[in-house]
């Protein structure tokens, strides 16, 4: 089967399963019931990302025994299912922080040690090589995208346009330097989310849930740590694809420390969610969001790329006005309003 009918299939077999899911959570009721904060009026499916989680770990294994994945690489991308299973049992249980940051340590300490040394990061004024600092900083960063990205999952459609972006752009920018692995799992990665998204544009007739949130966040993070080790993208780059996700979610968490908020407790304090109150949609904001992405970070991400001496400064310049933006939207500020907040804000904020 030729790699283009290999991703339709996915493509497929994800709405499919996507839509198979929705009718099982109806009847067993894994819902999101409105609260007080929430956009939505009637209770709505939750945990719906796990169909993504299913088809990218399947085409994984996949992959792993047609030679396309080392077994480093593929014991590492299965530590994300493992991130899967923990989402979504909070979707479903509600399971409390205590228990879910040590699995997700572990998975984070998991992936570093399969994938082994990494090469060293340019600052512009020295190189950081010391491999001991890069990896600790490989589960840091791992630990924070995932829960970067759950903190992001907050109106319809955003999280999987985000994916769609981030993906479709990494497989874009590996396919003249000829690293099948990185385009092979950005291409799934696309073809998944394409058919969540069917189900999850707004008005979304299902939520992603911390299953596919977590899952989504961390997967990118190993994808990342996969494809700096072939060489072919940077680490500046990929903060570039995630500029939106990762000024938004970091400059609202500073200033709710900052202003002594208790950061780890349910808010609607986001940029988006101020947005989203601002311009009462879901899916203006989204497709905003889309449109950033394509017409700004993708040129910059192109550029750290083409000169990765120079991608700290192109990642500075791509970040500033995503920064400024955020700011000007009152990310991290409460708000007086409660219209436009999303529906699963509150859980995804004590991930």
């Amino acid at each position: 089967m030729s790699i283009l009918a290999l991703q339709l299939l996915f493509f497929i077999v994800t709405l499919l399963l996507t839509g198979c899911y929705r009718t099982l959570a109806l009847k067993y009721a894994v819902l999101d019931r409105p609260v007080e904060r929430s956009n939505h009026s009637s209770p709505i499916p939750v945990g719906g990302g796990l169909t993504i989680a299913i088809v990218f770990l399947a085409a994984s294994t996949h992959y792993y025994f047609t030679g396309s994945l080392t077994q480093n690489q593929f014991l590492a991308i299965l530590s994300a299912g493992f991130i899967a299973l923990i989402g979504f049992a909070d979707d479903c249980f509600r399971l409390d922080i205590r228990w879910r940051i040590p699995g997700q340590i572990a998975a984070s300490l998991w992936v570093v040690f399969c994938l082994g040394d990494l090469p060293a990061v340019n600052f512009l004024i020295f190189e950081l090589n010391s491999q001991w600092l890069l990896k600790l900083c490989a589960i840091l960063s791992l630990l924070w995208l995932l829960n970067l990205y759950n903190f992001m999952d907050g109106i319809d459609g955003l999280a999987a346009g985000e994916l769609l972006f981030v993906s479709v752009m990494s497989l874009l920018l590996v396919i003249n330097v000829q690293d099948g692995v990185t385009a092979l799992l950005s291409a799934t990665l696309f073809t998944a989310a394409a058919g969540f998204l069917v189900w999850n544009w707004p008005p979304a007739r299902i939520f992603m849930g911390d299953a596919g949130s977590s899952f989504i966040g961390f997967s990118l993070g190993v994808l990342a740590l996969i494809s700096i080790q072939q060489g072919s993208l940077n680490l500046w780059t990929w903060v570039i694809l995630l500029g939106v996700f990762v000024t938004d979610a970091t400059v609202t968490l500073l200033r709710r420390v900052l202003n002594g908020d208790a950061w780890h407790q349910g808010h609607s304090t986001h940029a988006y969610q101020h947005a989203v109150r601002k311009y009462k949609s879901h899916g203006k904001v989204t497709i905003t969001v889309v449109v950033l992405n394509f017409a700004w970070l993708a040129p910059m991400a192109w550029l750290s790329v083409l000169q990765p001496r120079f991608g700290l400064l192109w990642c500075l310049l791509a970040l500033t006005p995503l920064l400024l933006i955020a700011l000007r939207l009152g990310a991290g500020k409460q708000s007086g309003s409660k219209d436009g907040d999303d529906r699963s804000e509150s859980d995804a904020a004590t991930a």
